[in-house]
C-alpha cells in the first residue's frame, strides 16, 4: 500500500474495536498479520481509528509546556538583558518555528497512523531505524527520571508542610542513601508508581489525563498570579526581570540566542510530535491543536510566569524563578497544598507526554515480538531509577555531558527524517513496505539499514556535539540544534544523491 500525504482520501480508513491487551488497535494488527514479526506488533502496527481532535493536541501542548521547567525556562528568557518587547517578539519567532517544525514531522505520522520509530524506517532502513528509535529513548529516560525527581521535590514540600516532624527524613545527612534523603526517596517512588499506573492503562487514560491537567495548572497559575499582583500591588509589577543591557541593533545576536532557545527547548518531543500527530482524525485538526497549544499557549503561559516572577520581588523581597519555592513562601496552607500539588501534577503530565510514550514506542522498535508498548514504557522507568536523578541534576557538569552529547543527535535525526520524507521521498509512504524483511522492500536498503542516514547522522551529530563540548566553539552551543538540523541534511541530501 502507498500512501501520499497529499491525498487525504488514501489515508486508513477507521475500524471498531480495540484489544483490551493493547491500548492500540487490534483491527490494524489483524489485517497487518503479513508483516514480519520482526517489525511489528499491535502497538506498532497502523492505526485504524484516529480519534484525537484539535482540542486533544492543544492539550498535549498545555501539559508540554504547563510544567516547573518550562516556568523556569519562561522566566530566564526574561533575564537575558532584553526587554519585554524584545523577549516578546523572540518567543513569538521562537515558538512559531517550532510549530511549523511540528506541522512538518506530524504530517507522515498522522497519514500512515503510525509512530515516531516506524516512520524513521523509510528514512534509516526498517532495521536501521532502531538507532533513531535507541537515541531518542535514552534521551527520554534520562529526562523522566529527572522530571519525577522536580515532581516528587514538590511534594515533599507538601509533607513537610502537614507533618513538620517528619523534616529529619527529609535531611540527607541523617537519613537517606544514594543521593537522595528518606523522604525524598518515598516521595520519588510514590511518583513513579502513580505516572506509571496512567501509563498502565493506555492512550486513552493518558488523553484524559492531559485534557484535565493542561487546564487544571493554568486555573492555578491565574490564581497565583492575581493573588501575588494583589500582595504586590499593579504598580510594582514589570515585565523586565533582570536589568536591561541590550538595545538597538546590539540586541539582535542576543534575540537571536532567545529564539534558538526557545526551538532547542521543544526539540525533544517535536522528534517524536508523530507518537502523538498519529491519532489526529485529520492534518487540519493537528495543525489547528499545534496554533492554539504553541504560539497562543506558550505566549500565554510565558506572561503569566513573568507577571508572578516579578511580583516575588516586592512580596517577598528578592526574584524567585522556581514556583514551587514562591508556592513554599505563602504564608497560607491550602494555597501551598493547592499550588505544590498542582505543579506536581503539571509535571507529571510532561513526563508522560514527553519521557513515558517516547520511549514505550522506541524500545518496543527494538524488538516488537518480545517488548510491547507496556514494556518498553516501563524499561524506562525503571532505568530512570538506576541513573539516579537527582544526583544528575545536581551535578551540572555530568547532565551537561549526558544530555548534550544525547541532545547532539536530534537536530541531525530531525533534519534527516524530514529532508527524506519531503524531498527524496516527495512525501509517498509505502505503508507495507515499513513492516517488510523482503529484501525486495522499499526500506530495506541494505540489510535493513540505509547507511547514507547513518553516516550523514554520525557525522552531523559529531560536528554538533562539539559544538557543545568544545570551549573554541562554545559561543555556537546555542546553536547546536539548528546547526545539527543544517548538517543532517545537507550530508544526508549529498549521499543520497550521489548513491543515486
Amino acid at each position: 500500500m502507498t500512501i501520499s500525504s497529499a491525498s487525504p482520501a488514501a489515508q486508513p480508513q477507521p475500524a471498531q474495536g480495540h484489544a483490551a491487551s493493547s491500548p492500540h488497535s487490534a483491527a490494524a494488527y489483524q489485517q497487518a498479520a503479513h508483516y514480519s514479526d520482526r517489525l511489528t506488533n499491535a502497538d506498532l502496527a497502523p492505526l485504524k481509528k484516529q480519534t484525537w481532535g484539535a482540542y486533544n493536541i492543544f492539550a498535549f501542548w498545555m501539559s508540554d509546556v504547563h510544567s516547573v521547567g518550562g516556568y523556569v525556562f519562561a522566566g530566564s528568557l526574561f533575564a537575558l538583558g532584553l526587554s519585554s518587547w524584545q523577549v516578546l517578539l523572540a518567543l513569538v519567532i521562537g515558538i512559531a518555528i517550532v510549530n511549523y517544525f511540528c506541522n512538518l514531522v506530524a504530517r507522515p505520522s498522522q497519514v500512515s497512523g503510525v509512530p515516531y520509530p516506524v516512520i524513521c524506517r523509510i528514512s534509516f532502513g526498517v532495521l536501521g531505524a532502531n538507532v533513531s528509535a535507541v537515541i531518542r529513548g535514552l534521551i527520554a529516560v534520562a529526562w523522566y527520571g529527572i522530571q519525577t525527581y522536580l515532581a516528587s521535590s514538590a511534594f515533599v514540600i507538601v509533607v513537610l508542610k502537614f507533618m513538620p516532624a517528619l523534616a529529619p527524613y527529609a535531611d540527607l545527612q541523617q537519613h537517606g542513601f544514594a543521593g537522595l534523603s528518606v523522604l525524598g526517596w518515598a516521595s520519588f517512588l510514590l511518583l513513579w508508581v502513580l505516572q506509571a499506573l496512567v501509563f498502565w492503562n493506555g492512550m486513552e487514560t493518558i488523553k484524559k489525563f492531559i485534557d484535565f491537567a493542561g487546564p487544571a495548572v493554568y486555573v492555578v497559575m491565574f490564581i497565583l498570579a492575581g493573588w501575588m499582583v494583589w500582595k504586590a500591588g499593579w504598580s510594582n509589577i514589570g515585565l523586565n526581570l533582570g536589568e536591561v543591557k541590550y538595545s538597538g541593533w546590539a540586541a539582535l545576536p542576543v534575540m537571536i540566542t532567545a529564539i534558538s532557545l526557545v526551538v532547542s527547548y521543544f526539540s525533544g518531543p517535536m522528534l517524536n510530535f508523530g507518537d502523538f500527530a498519529r491519532y489526529g482524525r485529520s492534518f487540519a485538526e493537528v495543525k489547528r491543536g499545534n496554533f492554539w497549544g504553541l504560539p497562543v499557549n506558550f505566549l500565554a503561559f510565558s506572561l503569566v510566569t513573568v507577571i508572578t516572577t516579578s511580583a516575588t520581588v516586592p512580596v517577598f523581597g528578592h526574584l524567585i524563578t522556581d514556583p514551587v519555592e514562591t508556592v513554599a513562601r505563602i504564608d497560607n496552607t491550602t494555597a501551598v497544598v493547592l499550588g505544590a500539588l498542582t505543579f506536581l501534577i503539571a509535571t507529571i503530565g510532561i513526563n508522560i507526554v514527553a519521557n513515558f510514550v517516547s520511549p514505550a514506542f522506541d524500545f518496543s522498535n527494538v524488538a516488537p515480538k518480545k517488548i510491547s508498548w507496556r514494556a518498553g514504557g516501563m524499561i524506562a522507568a525503571v532505568a530512570s531509577i538506576f541513573i539516579t536523578p537527582w544526583n544528575l541534576f545536581n551535578n551540572p557538569a555530568m547532565i551537561h555531558y549526558t544530555l548534550d552529547v544525547l541532545g547532539g543527535c536530534i537536530g541531525p535525526l530531525y533534519g534527516i527524517l524530514i529532508c527524506d520524507y519531503y524531498l527524496i521521498k516527495r512525501q509517498q509512504v509505502k505503508l507495507d513496505d515499513m513492516y517488510s524483511m523482503d529484501a525486495g522492500g522499499a526500506y530495506w536498503y541494505s540489510r535493513g539499514v540505509n547507511w547514507n542516514a547513518v553516516g550523514a547522522l554520525a557525522l552531523a551529530a559529531m560536528m554538533s556535539v562539539a559544538c557543545v563540548m568544545a570551549p573554541q566553539l562554545r559561543a555556537l552551543a546555542d546553536f547546536s540544534w539548528f546547526i545539527g538540523l543544517l548538517l543532517g541534511s545537507v550530508f544526508y541530501l549529498a549521499l543520497s544523491r550521489k548513491a543515486r
